[in-house]
């Protein structure tokens, strides 16, 4: 039952930056692993970021050293700090609990050149 709502998009101009923040409405977010994934129209959606529960993270080879992910178990919400964009980057942007099958409504980040 994690309920996700993601926020944070926008157009962008290719080399700036974005934050988007995932809030999550679950009693168990603290033990979870997070993650960022995005989809692009006629792609499959793809895992960008992601954090463990103890504060470790991953990144697609295609935004390493770009994005960073992170967490604040307090206020239970995951961000995905974007720098350098790049109009490949421009996607719908979703963040999932690890474990759950729950997906949140997506926030839309379009990257112009």
């Amino acid at each position: 039952q994690v309920q996700l709502v993601e926020s944070g998009g926008g157009l962008v101009q290719a080399g700036g930056s974005l934050r988007l923040s995932c809030a999550a409405s679950a009693s168990t977010f603290t033990i979870r692993a997070m993650g960022w994934y995005r989809q692009a129209p006629g792609k499959q959606r793809e895992l960008v970021a992601g954090i463990t529960s103890g504060g470790s993270t991953n990144y697609a080879d295609s935004v390493k050293g770009r994005f960073t992910i992170s967490r604040d178990n307090a206020k239970h919400t995951v961000y995905l700090q974007m720098n350098s964009l790049k109009p490949e980057d421009t996607a719908v942007y979703y963040c999932k609990a690890g474990g759950t099958t729950a997906w949140g409504q997506g926030t839309r980040v379009t990257v112009s050149s």
